[in-house]
């Protein structure tokens, strides 16, 4: 499947995880890929190496997404490199897990610097560049973001990072409405639960190996499940949705319940 030949693509957060999956599905369906990445610059050279030994063109760019300067940047030499700009997956995102009684608020702000406003500029950016470009097909550009399901569920420990997330959700349809006439498709993919080296930070190998087989599917998810759902909302297949968010969770949301309180009669 070629679904984005001569598609030219931007993933932020891209060296690794989630983002890493969305470049290398990309790629492999023909798009021109950069991997944008700030503190992990030798992992993005590794993506890059992937796609280009996939058969396509790649470029690594180091921009931390809550400058808006350097995410103008970004774009610019995304379009000097390969000439436009069809899909951008705003992806990345960080999260220090704290209670809010004892959080840090430089980690507080960092949240939320990258993870919300991060979103916004990369957002801002790329569709300030699709609206000056001709359409491909029916579509003058896509926008995905990565939400999460922290957006609908308040995990504890994570306030900043829910916040984010809740926030993205919303901005997402917000865009979405504002680029109709632009028809710029502007969607949001929610994962759950995924297997990631980020997520290591917070959780040992044995809890995520004993936490799997009791999660609804009976897994965690994978950057792979994540990268196709983007993949599917940034190609033509998706070209009437715009404003979605799109769960990709496993049934982790849709299978939370009371505690059984008995029959009907009981109560």
């Amino acid at each position: 499947m070629n679904r984005f030949e001569h598609r030219v693509a931007l993933v932020t957060g891209a060296a690794r995880g989630i983002g890493r999956g969305v470049a290398l599905q990309l790629a492999h369906e023909g798009a021109k890929v950069v991997v944008n990445d700030y503190a992990n610059m030798d992992l993005a050279e590794e993506v890059v190496r992937e796609i280009e030994h996939a058969g396509t063109e790649a470029l690594a760019f180091q921009a931390d997404v809550s400058d808006r300067d350097a995410v103008t940047a970004l774009v610019e030499a995304t379009v000097a490199r390969f000439g436009r700009l069809d899909i951008a997956v705003a992806n990345a995102a960080t999260s220090v897990r704290e209670p809010v009684i004892e959080a840090t608020w430089e980690h507080v702000v960092r949240t939320i610097e990258v993870t919300q406003l991060g979103v916004f500029w990369v957002c801002q950016s790329a569709v300030q560049q699709m609206c000056r470009q001709e359409k491909i097909g029916r579509s003058r550009g896509k926008i995905v973001i990565t939400g999460s399901i922290q957006g609908e569920h308040p995990f504890p420990q994570s306030a900043p990072y829910n916040m984010a997330k809740a926030a993205v959700n919303h901005f997402g349809r917000t865009l979405a409405a504002e680029l109709t006439a632009q028809r710029i498709n502007v969607n949001v993919v929610n994962p759950g639960w995924i297997d990631t080296p980020g997520e290591r930070v917070h959780t040992s190998e044995a809890e995520i190996e004993a936490a799997g087989p009791q999660l609804p599917w009976g897994r965690l998810g994978t950057p792979d499940d994540i990268a196709k759902a983007v993949a599917f909302l940034a190609s033509d297949d998706a070209d009437y949705i715009t404003g979605a968010a799109l769960r990709v969770d496993g049934g982790y949301m849709a299978s939370l319940s009371l505690p059984h309180l008995g029959s009907r009669d009981d109560i």
